[in-house]
């Protein structure tokens, strides 16, 4: 297995574009533990991240005085207090609420409209959560700061303000990441067919400010307090924009990591469900699990895959009414018009003996069992020889070799499976003896009938040599005969299993016909091999 093999069956365990969201069947308390899980953990890392964003850029960084020791005191302990409270009050209010709009895939209900559109906005709705917790964190320890120590409310009300916006655009890329089995459930039956909300241009450009435009204007904001306090100096400044630079780019960087993974995720899926099509695996359908133009391009693979099972079905049925290489021929140049062309074909006829009797002493459907059994084998062995069943007329079949696809030898194909037909029948559906006659020499080929109603089909002397040949072969031994121009016609190997016998005139026919049957063993029994 090659190592573009094994990536490829690793993506295939996991749907949705990493393991730790499990597969497409996971059970409902499976899926119900994971979402809660990674959303908990989601929100929780998140805030984690701001907390020490802010205490890097309020201690280390930020230029200026520094804190007195009241504020100092409310550094230490107020803004970790408040952390936790924030992250007990967003699991309670946040995660529980996600949950309870999540209820309908954990009672494994099918989605209402009203429950596809709550399902797809629930990373929004959490991550405005967060910004409600940040924005007031925002204002109480920036009028705390403004009654204990005005000079540091500027620092406070940056440090806080910027480190809820990369905490929104965390969790909100986190929980979209984590709600990609639940959206895959909601989008299923009802895939998008237009952007719902901010597309993937709009999304990267909001990802892109959040995590590199609102830090660097952090940067500059560093400069505008430098120039502002006189006695900074320069080593602090040095310092101050070497630290932020550094955090500027590790925010960025890891805001910008997320968000090209969770829009390279739906595009390998697309990717990878194309290479299965191109080995033929048609019976497959890619999770839907985003709402932007991503997600169209998923719903567009899933609709395409439908149209190409459609069409191969189709294709199926159509080769089984007219036969594969007929079929196959019409795909290739169109096949809708009318009309012929002469060509060398060798025609099989098999008819059965006393049809008539067993249509009447037998219930319909034991007699539909027994033809069908019997035109198995005729099938079977005209397929097996390269030929064709042009066509079934009530109790017979007409096999042609050499339309609409070219053979070499069409007249040894033909007389070769008739034998293994003739061998074939008395034992496996003796309840149905027929007569077989093999015809060889130039006939039409093409489609004929009316433009809104046609078919392909083999008309010439041929034809009905072969037909009036069964009749003859119901009344000899083995019941199977063939025309001395067809065995001259074939390969020396299998012309010298045929013998010439009478020259007769077929019915209908003005010129004698040399009737040549197969060389048969003491007990009476055509050969097939």
């Amino acid at each position: 297995m090659t190592t573009g093999d094994r990536a490829r069956l690793d993506r295939s365990r996991a749907p949705f574009g990493s393991p730790l969201l499990g597969g497409a069947n996971q059970d409902q308390r499976t899926l119900r533990i994971r979402v809660q899980l990674l959303i908990t953990v989601s929100l929780v890392l998140a805030n984690l991240i701001g907390a020490v964003v802010v205490a890097v850029l309020q201690i280390v960084v930020l230029p200026g005085p520094g804190l007195d020791d009241r504020t100092r005191l409310i550094a230490i302990i107020g803004a970790p207090t408040y952390v936790a409270v924030a992250l007990v009050i967003g699991w309670t209010w946040g995660t529980r609420r996600a949950l309870g709009v999540l209820r309908w895939s954990m009672d494994r209900r099918v989605p209402t409209a009203a429950d596809r559109r709550a399902t797809v906005r629930v990373p929004m709705r959490l991550t405005l959560m967060q910004a409600s917790l940040w924005g007031l964190a925002t204002v109480l320890f920036t009028a705390t700061f403004a009654v204990l120590q005005p000079e540091q409310v500027a620092t406070v009300a940056f440090t806080v303000g910027f480190a809820g916006i990369v905490v929104c655009a965390i969790a909100y890329l986190l929980t979209e990441f984590a709600l990609r089995p639940v959206a895959a459930k909601a989008l299923t039956n009802d895939p998008p067919t237009r952007v719902g909300g901010a597309g993937v241009l709009v999304r990267m450009l909001v990802f892109w400010s959040l995590g590199t435009g609102v830090p660097v204007i952090g940067v500059v904001a560093v400069a505008v307090f430098a120039l502002a306090r006189k006695n900074v100096s320069t080593d602090q400044l040095a310092t101050t924009v070497i630290v932020l630079g550094g955090i500027v780019l590790v925010v960025g960087l890891l805001v910008m990591v997320i968000n090209a993974r969770a829009t390279v995720a739906p595009i390998q899926s697309v990717r990878d469900g194309l290479s299965r099509v191109q080995r033929g695996q048609l019976d497959l359908e890619i999770p839907v699990y985003d709402g932007t133009e991503l997600g169209l391009l998923q719903a567009g693979f899933n609709r395409m895959a439908a149209g190409l099972r459609e069409r191969e079905r189709i294709r199926d049925l159509f080769g089984r009414h007219v036969g594969h290489s007929v079929a196959d021929e019409a795909v290739a140049d169109g096949g809708t018009a009318l009309g012929g062309e002469v060509c060398e074909v060798a025609v099989i006829f098999v008819d059965i003996v006393g049809s008539t009797t067993l249509a009447a002493t037998r219930p319909p459907e034991e007699v539909v069992g027994l033809l069908n059994r019997f035109f198995a084998v005729v099938v079977d062995e005209i397929d097996a020889h390269g030929g064709l069943v042009n066509k079934f007329v009530g109790d017979a079949a007409l096999g042609v070799f050499g339309a609409p696809v070219p053979l070499d030898d069409n007249a040894g194909r033909a007389l070769a499976a008739a034998r293994a037909i003739a061998a074939r029948l008395p034992v496996e559906v003796p309840e149905c003896p027929a007569g077989i006659g093999v015809a060889a020499g130039m006939a039409v080929a093409g489609n004929i009938g009316d433009e809104r109603r046609f078919e392909y089909t083999v008309i010439g002397d041929p034809v009905n040599e072969a037909a009036r040949l069964t009749e003859l072969a119901k009344s000899v031994p083995g019941r199977l005969v063939a025309s001395s121009r067809a065995a001259a016609a074939a390969a020396p190997e299998e012309a010298a299993r045929w013998r010439a016998t009478d020259t007769v005139t077929l019915r209908g026919r003005t010129e004698d016909t040399t009737v040549v049957v197969p060389i048969i063993d003491p007990a009476g029994v055509v050969t097939g091999n």
